[in-house]
């Protein structure tokens, strides 16, 4: 029931990271706070529709 989800950060740059996410579990959209390679710095990173 997995499914590959993107997380866009929400600074100006438009980096994205990859993860899985069992829908069923986890209804809700996810925000983790992960490093920007072009902000050089830690954002918030928020799943994308």
């Amino acid at each position: 029931m997995q499914e590959i989800i993107s997380l866009v950060s929400t600074c100006d740059c438009k980096e994205t990271y990859w993860t899985r996410k069992n829908k069923k579990k986890n209804p809700d959209k996810l925000e983790y706070k992960k490093y920007c390679p072009r902000c050089r710095k830690h954002v918030l990173f928020r799943e994308k529709k």
